[in-house]
């Protein structure tokens, strides 16, 4: 007897910065599976739209249209078409787009049929008896031999449109490789964190351990390298040295106009800086400090710029990712491929706005021989789906901001449930750690 969909609902919401979102609730046999919408705040050109209903309720942020989509166009339609979950999200996935008929999803929007996406794949999930890792994993053709739990990259320092301080570049991350387990390096993380809080307190007082949209805390500091030893002091302090690397988002898009990049754009006091300044700025910190990983150096148009450092980037074997430059969307994935922009993806499901989206992205990167790092957003939410999209996907590493705030620790406590879940099956598992670039190439080759 098939599994189908029985009901499918939805609601207005909040995210993580009170702004609404939705939430999608849909019922099978099996029971009842829910997803919420998460939604960014530095997004990208070429991201899927998300549908607003603009008036005064929530300064025009609501998203009642997009509910009202969900109930009365996308539900009835799938209730009508009566699909087999036991068979996967395709089917499911590809009658939403072409239900939507836009090329950016903007008639139905991108936030109502992403909300019915995910709750689908736990309803799918649970048709096939298996966990979302599981069936994610399934759904991907080069799904690896093992499963892999990723490396978390933990947003410890916030700046650019996540804060308010004078901060241009907007994400300071520290990943944990060189602890044995995911667990281990959440401990790592978490003793860093309140180490940096400590010191911030000591050199510019408590005033200062306000926090940014992901939970990092957002001193009154201006220069990258400010923040680079800041981290550097208290990863030294919790006694991590050697072990915890960096990585870092500009989020260039942002500070990027009429050709060149503002580094003082929250400031009163330009200081701008041409692409090839900027390269060079990277350069010298990928030199002091242990970077491993910089996205979005650049803005997202400024091809010829990503295509120089690039090369330099491969030098310094540093992952070159691209967000913005990307959008989880095929055709900028085969344009950057063909201009050899990047070599890494960052995976956001609802840039592209579907699941089986997002996994086909994935699976053309892998093609390509790139890394991919899935990500959360700035507005986010307590579902916790990304972590088992990370695992099931084995892309050895994730960022989900702070170990601070509930919609962060809901994806890191969910990977350590994972993670405590496969050894109790004895299932082949391992931590991404030092090789979390390649865990996919090696797990599928084992």
């Amino acid at each position: 007897m098939p599994t189908i969909l029985t009901s499918v609902r939805a609601f207005q919401r909040l995210d993580s910065r009170g702004k609404p979102t939705v939430q999608v609730e849909v019922e099978t046999k099996d029971g009842k599976f829910r997803a919420i919408v998460p939604s960014g705040a530095s997004k990208g050109d070429y991201e899927a739209i998300e549908l607003r209903d603009g008036g005064e309720a929530y300064g025009g942020a609501g998203v009642r249209q997009a509910v009202q989509n969900v109930r009365e166009v996308i539900g009835p339609a799938l209730l009508d078409r009566r699909y087999d979950l036991e068979i996967g999200l395709k089917e499911i996935d590809s009658f939403m787009i072409a239900l939507d008929g836009s090329p950016d999803k903007s008639d139905l929007g991108a936030n109502a049929i992403l909300g019915v996406s995910m709750a689908c794949a736990r309803a799918c999930a649970a048709a096939k008896k298996i966990p979302l890792y599981d069936f994610l994993a399934g759904e991907l053709q080069s799904s690896p031999h093992r499963y892999i739990v990723p490396v978390p990259f933990f947003n410890v320092l916030n700046g650019g449109v996540h804060s308010g301080n004078t901060m241009t570049f907007q994400e300071f991350m520290i990943a944990p490789t060189g602890a044995a387990s995911i667990a281990q390096g959440i401990q790592w993380a978490s003793e860093v964190y309140q180490a940096l809080k400590s010191i911030i307190i000591k050199e510019f007082g408590k005033v200062a351990t306000g926090i940014g949209d992901e939970g990092g805390f957002a001193p009154p500091i201006t220069q990258p390298s400010e923040a680079l030893d800041l981290i550097m002091a208290a990863v030294k302090a919790a006694g991590h040295e050697g072990k915890i690397k960096i990585g870092i988002d500009p989020a260039s898009s942002e500070f990027f106009d009429d050709g060149y990049y503002d580094l003082g754009f929250k400031s009163d006091k330009p200081k701008k800086l041409t692409s090839t300044e900027l390269a060079d700025l990277y350069r010298a910190l990928v030199d002091k400090y242990p970077v491993v990983l910089l996205e979005d150096p650049f803005a997202q148009d400024d091809w010829e710029s990503w295509k120089y450092f690039h090369v330099v980037s491969k030098l310094h074997n540093v992952e070159l990712v691209g967000d913005d430059l990307l959008a989880t969307n095929i055709m900028r994935i085969e344009k950057a491929a063909e201009a050899d922009a990047c070599d890494s993806l960052l995976l956001k499901v609802n840039q592209i706005g579907t699941v089986s989206e997002a996994l086909a992205a994935t699976e053309r990167a892998y093609e390509l021989g790139w890394s991919v790092f899935v990500s959360h957003r700035s507005g986010e939410t307590t579902d916790d789906f990304i972590a088992d999209l990370a695992v099931g996907i084995g892309c050895g590493h994730l960022k989900a901001g702070a170990p601070c705030r509930g919609e962060r620790v809901a994806k890191y406590n969910r990977l350590m449930d994972i993670e405590e879940e496969l050894q109790a099956k004895k299932i082949g598992s391992s931590y991404a750690g030092k090789s979390f670039r390649y865990a996919h190439s090696q797990a599928k080759s084992e």
